[in-house]
């Protein structure tokens, strides 16, 4: 760490004006008792991260966790207008409602999880912050503790104020996008609506061209049934809503292209083709990339009037505080923060 901050130290009217300065990324700590905090403590240890790193999460819980990480710096209190110290792994402190330990799950530091990241959106929404990336969290224990819950994706959306957003997965040469997220399979179809698929597909190909640099996307989208609905005789969803929301994109001039059967549209020479797949469901999409890419992927929430990317896996309490918790996913979360910051930045 001390390697990655030597060459880069701003003073702080540099720091907080962004004059010369590396993008300052909020880090959300995630569940407590998940693996959450260690894979932090990793990820500010990682060499080669072009960023000042800000960690919210409770101090001491970090500090706890440290030694697990092998061998981040001292832990200190987050100054926006201190100078960064080499070596120093620096902490936005929000205390915990409870102890916890490692692998137990306690509804009482639900509120606590969502105050790491109310403060994330409040420093993203100022300036303060280039970009959130989050740890993973239970939205189990959350709900236990009676507050309704169904994700991040969904929670950003609402504490944002934002009418729509777009969960899209990137790793293994792959970015999967999905036109539903945390719903029951029964409400999939119901879900599924023209004018839904078209805000879906705006969104995607807006931030591609804007975030991730690429002139003219082209975006492959799946059938919601088997074999793409078989003409009608398998569901009648790709014929009535889906292929009219693609024909109205193709009308003016976008590359949407679909709808293709879901077992055929990441064949290989046909995936590569593409930017983007747009699945219709959680699990049609997500278990391809997982696939290709588990420990490496990324998960983008796109829509947002903020850059924010996150991790491809859960809270995995069986590892939690064993310290053989993989921080891949985290670190390459962080890292495309870093770059869709820099672009950002350069326009």
């Amino acid at each position: 760490m001390a390697d990655r901050h030597a060459a880069n130290l701003q003073s702080s009217s540099d720091v907080s004006s962004g004059r010369n300065a590396l993008p300052v990324i909020a880090v959300t700590t995630g569940e407590p008792a998940g693996i959450g905090p260690e894979i932090c403590m990793a990820v500010a240890a990682a060499p080669d991260i072009p960023a000042r790193l800000v960690f919210l999460g409770d101090r001491e819980l970090l500090v706890s966790r440290a030694a697990l990480s092998g061998g981040a710096g001292s832990v200190r209190g987050y100054d926006r207008h201190a100078r960064p110290v080499p070596g120093d792994v620096e902490v936005l402190h929000c205390p915990l409602k409870r102890d916890c330990r490692p692998g137990q799950l306690d509804p009482a530091n639900a509120p606590y999880v969502l105050d790491t990241i109310d403060r994330a959106i409040a420093g993203c929404a100022s300036g303060e912050f280039a970009a959130m990336v989050t740890a993973p969290v239970s939205k189990a224990v959350i709900n236990d503790a009676g507050i309704g819950f169904t994700g991040h994706t969904e929670y950003l959306a609402a504490q944002t104020h934002t009418g729509a957003v777009v969960m899209m997965l990137v790793g293994g040469g792959l970015r999967v996008a999905l036109a539903t997220t945390h719903l029951s399979l029964a409400d999939v179809p119901g879900a599924i609506t023209r004018e839904g698929l078209d805000v879906t597909l705006r969104i995607i190909l807006r931030d591609l061209r804007e975030r991730f640099g690429i002139a003219a996307p082209r975006v492959l989208v799946a059938g919601l049934n088997p074999h793409a609905g078989e003409g009608g005789h398998l569901g009648r969803e790709e014929i009535e809503v889906i292929a009219p929301a693609i024909a109205r994109l193709r009308a003016e001039g976008l590359e949407v292209e679909g709808p293709i059967p879901a077992d055929t549209v990441f064949v290989p020479e046909r995936a590569k083709s593409a930017d983007c797949v747009l699945a219709m469901y959680h699990d049609q999409g997500l278990p391809v990339l997982k696939f290709a890419s588990f420990g490496g992927g990324v998960n983008v929430t796109l829509g947002l009037p903020f850059i924010r990317t996150s991790v491809d896996h859960g809270t995995a309490l069986d590892l939690a505080g064993s310290g053989r918790a993989d921080p891949g996913s985290l670190v390459a979360a962080v890292k495309l923060a870093c770059e869709l910051a820099a672009r950002r930045k350069a326009q």
